[in-house]
């Protein structure tokens, strides 16, 4: 798994890709950046096979899954068809506007699931990251192209400890 190598030591140098940067706040960057790799580590480990949703909280360090937002249970009157024809309908800065805040686990989660989420067609992963200068950092991301689905990366960062800038 090449991502999986690139959270734990960087890109190779004859590696290459579409890389966006994602700039980030941070009394401690490095720190921020240890816990986003640890967090999105553990989730790459364990795609294969995707465990229940009721085992990830065991999977993942303890700070993260206490993060997330709390899970509240599923409401059968939910019409999903509408929800969904309104998120379609938002622009691409309304959608981003409105994955700031904090994430339930299970909503994050699905952005990796490759059975019942976007796992087998994410938009972003992981390429390098490092501190910049005091109290900022950045994190690359390999994607398709521009706009991507950044929410679940500025998640990942936020909860780690970072503000995304």
């Amino acid at each position: 798994m090449n991502e999986l190598r690139r959270i734990r030591s960087g890109p190779q140098p004859d590696e290459h890709a579409f890389v966006v940067r994602v700039h980030f706040l941070a009394d401690d960057p490095v720190s921020v950046i240890e816990r986003a790799r640890d967090v999105l580590g553990r989730v790459i480990e364990n795609m294969e096979p995707w465990p229940a949703d009721e085992v990830w909280p065991q999977l993942l360090p303890p700070w993260f899954v206490q993060a997330c937002a709390p899970e509240r249970p599923p409401d059968p009157s939910r019409d999903v068809a509408a929800w969904l024809a309104e998120w379609q309908a938002k622009t691409w800065a309304e959608k981003v506007a409105a994955s700031r805040g904090r994430w339930r686990l299970s909503n994050w989660l699905y952005y990796f699931d490759p059975v019942d989420g976007e796992g087998d067609d994410r938009s972003w992963w992981w390429w390098d990251a490092a501190g910049s200068g005091p109290g900022a950092g950045w994190v690359d991301v390999a994607t398709t192209g521009w706009p991507y689905g950044s929410g679940s990366l500025y998640w990942l960062i936020e909860a780690s400890g970072g503000v995304v800038s």
